[in-house]
């Protein structure tokens, strides 16, 4: 037996429970049991004499016999009635469910442990299925001051696998095992870090002998999980830094320092220098290059990826950026063909609209490289897209692409391009270290000098005539106006604004010919979204009604306002989206949170995060604190933070210490594996051979 053996064979289980646990809680080993661990506690230390008992909700532990049991018939089949006693009282105990089997099994003046909720019904108390165990069994069992209570499902406990179950299946298991688990850490990582012994956390986080000891258990458990998880990127980052041989980016030359001294439309900030240079220095070492750029709505990431591209030139290499969607391939063609204009790089744009002709010269060009930057959508991964000599991809917003399709730029050359991943979404700390742990980061966390904060109010729906007056200011002002609306038609479940509803409601407040309005949604095909959005840019229309199609890719500078509506419906991310498309020019500019009055409590959070700070690192954590990792990182990578006792967002300083820890192991691995960590390098390889987690992420 070992801890990989089939949990049908535990004692009390057998075939038909296993089947169901596998199913239910993802149980089928041992090992499986072992590392589910309970969600809360219950303090067992204090029993209750009858007549001390109280009206209340609590729990309560008592002593006593049953006296008596009869069989009650009710409108539904029957209910179970026992007669409980000790020496200061008498209550009843009461079944609805598996009354023939709990009748059979009931013992007569045998003194039992009961434990359960008690009910004040007709002058006496009562307690409907309460946990019992046998006082004989009580003493021979395992001492625990707190019991604990493991997630359960609506199907198991219908299945008779109720808590008490649960507990004796721990109990066996530490039985059959004797309670030996291999140590996987270090004696050095766990005497620096003050951790407990493997065995003792185990142990006591089931069956806790103390608040001292589970706290201690708890510690020593989260630290472990989050240094293994750190451990399997940092090797990842290190392996393929070793492995993955890149071009070498050795020159800076005309293109870099020519745009530089001449061309380059302001000063850098400190923080986007610190990211260039960091860059320069990847493009150095002869390996590939893995960053993730984050940089908060109008940082300045665009002018990066520029001077990135301008090395890659300096060293006749061809660079490609791909963009999500063809909004945001547009405007940073737009962008970046303007910037480059005076130096004679050549930039061409590939999107699903490319026409056939288009694409034929593209591809040419590509292919003998007298096309230098390729901008685009998905429409780059095609097999038919090939290059002379790709040196570098930059993917923009890259958590909206597959890893497969991710994988198709490292095929177009014998060695994989560089890569630079990018993301306006700002990503907390502990969660980019422990979803994009095997990438190096750079964080662009300062906007540029004379940008002024955008005042973001929160307003209800019965102030709109007020919003529609500042509207009007605005507009006199010669300013434009963004209001975004989450739905394009009705839908009977959510009583909330629609597109069309509210464009009708805003062209009658804001007629012809005075004022001119565009609508842009998904639905609508790509050449009229672009006429829309091109006669807004132009300033041929005052306002933009549209979803959140508009939420990346659309600069105008002269945008002063964004109304969003039913700002309740979004996400905290997608509202600093959305605001950071206004704030782009010199003037003052606004967002207005529009909303019903009714608000949850998470809602009420959001719009109050959102009117207090502009910070997206700030409003990030909020995010993380409210929808958790899995909603944050969405379907992709949620996967990576099944989590089995440590949180991102409570844990946050073991995320530091575990991975400042994993690296300092790692290093000391190069080359050869220091006898010291063979406990930890038995583990890694476990879990790299079971259950690899970490599938290609960058």
């Amino acid at each position: 037996m070992n801890f990989q053996t089939s949990i049908s064979y535990l004692k009390g289980v057998g075939p038909s429970r296993a089947k169901l646990l596998g199913k239910e809680l993802g149980i089928f080993t041992y090992a499986d049991l072992a590392n589910f661990f309970p969600n809360r506690y219950i303090d067992r230390t204090q029993f209750y004499k009858i007549r001390d008992l109280q009206i209340n909700s609590a729990d309560v532990q008592i002593v006593g016999k049953i006296t008596g049991v009869k069989s009650v018939k009710q409108k539904r089949g029957s209910r179970l009635v026992a007669q409980f006693v000790d020496d200061t009282g008498h209550m009843e105990l009461v079944w609805f469910r598996g009354v023939k089997w709990i009748q059979d099994s009931l013992k007569i003046n045998v003194p039992y442990v009961i434990f359960g909720k008690v009910n004040f019904f007709n002058g006496a108390f009562n307690m409907p299925h309460p946990e019992m165990e046998l006082l004989s069994d009580y003493k021979k069992g395992f001492k625990i001051s707190m019991q604990p209570v493991y997630r359960s499902t609506e199907v198991l406990s219908s299945r008779g696998v109720s808590n008490r179950v649960m507990q004796k299946m721990q109990q066996q298991l530490f039985t059959e095992t004797q309670g030996k688990f291999g140590e996987t850490l270090s004696e050095k990582l766990i005497r620096d870090q003050g951790l407990i012994s493997k065995n003792e956390a185990m142990f006591n986080i089931h069956f806790p002998q103390s608040q001292e000891l589970l706290t201690k258990a708890r510690q020593r458990l989260k630290f472990e999980e989050l240094f293994f998880i750190q451990l399997q990127l940092v090797v990842k980052n290190l392996t393929n830094k070793r492995k993955n041989k890149g071009f070498v980016f050795d020159k800076i030359g005309d293109y870099f320092n020519g745009f530089y001294s001449a061309y380059l439309p302001f000063e850098l900030t400190g923080a986007q220098k610190k990211v260039v240079k960091e860059i320069r220095m990847d493009l150095n070492t002869g390996a590939q290059m893995n960053r993730l750029l984050q940089g908060d709505v109008g940082s300045g990431k665009t002018i990066v990826a520029v001077l990135t591209m301008l090395m890659a030139l300096d060293n006749a290499y061809q660079t490609a950026l791909i963009a999500p969607t063809e909004i945001l391939a547009t405007q940073h063609f737009n962008a970046i063909d303007e910037l480059l204009a005076p130096m004679n790089i050549k930039v061409r744009l590939l999107t699903g609209s490319s026409t056939v002709a288009q694409r034929r010269v593209i591809h040419e060009e590509l292919e003998n490289g007298s096309l230098h930057i390729i901008i685009g959508t998905h429409a780059v991964f095609e097999d038919k897209v090939l290059f002379k000599n790709l040196g570098l991809a930059i993917i923009d917003e890259q958590h909206r692409f597959g890893v497969a399709q991710r994988a198709k730029m490292w095929m177009k050359n014998d060695l994989p391009p560089h890569i630079l991943v990018m993301t306006a979404t700002p990503i907390p700390r502990t969660l980019a270290m422990s979803v994009y742990g095997d990438l190096d980061i750079s964080v662009i966390d300062e906007l540029p000098p004379g940008r002024k904060t955008i005042k973001t109010i929160h307003r209800f729906d019965s102030n709109r005539l007020s919003v529609f007056k500042f509207i009007k200011d605005e507009v006199g002002k010669g300013r434009q106006v963004y209001v975004v609306y989450p739905l394009i038609k009705e839908s009977e479940q959510l009583d909330y604004k629609d597109l069309m509803d509210g464009y009708e409601s805003i062209s009658r407040e804001f007629p012809l010919p005075d004022y001119r309005i565009s609508i842009v949604h998904g639905k609508m095909k790509s050449a009229d979204k672009e006429y829309e959005m091109q006669r807004f840019v132009k300033g041929e229309t005052q306002i933009m009604v549209a979803t959140t199609v508009i939420e990346v890719g659309v600069n105008v500078p002269n945008a002063s306002v964004m109304v969003i509506e039913s700002s309740e419906r979004f996400g905290l991310s997608q509202l600093h989206q959305l605001r950071g498309r206004v704030g782009r020019g010199a003037d003052q500019s606004y967002c207005i949170l529009l909303s019903g009055v009714k608000l949850t409590k998470e809602a009420k959070k959001r719009l109050q995060t959102m009117v207090e700070t502009n910070d997206g690192f700030k409003i990030a954590e909020v995010d993380l604190e409210l929808r958790g990792p899995g909603d944050l990182m969405g379907t992709q990578q949620s996967g990576v933070l099944n989590l089995k006792i440590a949180d991102i967002v409570q844990d946050s300083q073991v995320v530091y210490t575990a991975r400042k820890a994993a690296i300092q192991v790692a290093h000391s691995a190069l080359g050869h594996k220091d006898p010291a960590y063979k406990n930890i390098w038995a583990t890694f390889g476990e879990i790299m051979k079971n259950r690899s987690i970490w599938a290609n992420i960058s």
